[in-house]
């Protein structure tokens, strides 16, 4: 053995470093993991973004759609009321 570890105080003493440095990377390493689940919090919330953005986006896509369809129904029906009214005019005129 070598003299270091003979002398007990010298032995308690490195021990209680090592204790001591051991205390302060547990302490670091649960700041590095509350961070990392904070992390993991903030992933989720972007996760369920992305998931609402994707379903918006496809809503926004089928109310597009039925708007262009809603239009030429419009576009549709305003022709048929133009000829409509036409021919009552006609109709009138030849009264």
């Amino acid at each position: 053995m070598t003299e270091t570890t003979e002398n007990p105080e010298e032995m308690d003493a490195a021990l209680q470093r090592l204790e001591a440095a051991i205390d302060r990377l547990e302490g670091r390493l649960d700041g590095l993991f509350e961070r990392l689940d904070g992390f993991r919090a903030h992933e989720k919330e972007a996760e369920a973004l992305r998931r609402d953005r994707a379903r918006l986006a496809s809503d926004l896509d089928v109310a597009k759609a039925r708007e262009k369809e809603l239009q030429r129904l419009a576009d549709e029906a305003s022709e048929a009321l133009g000829a409509a009214i036409s021919e009552v005019r006609e109709a009138l005129g030849k009264v």
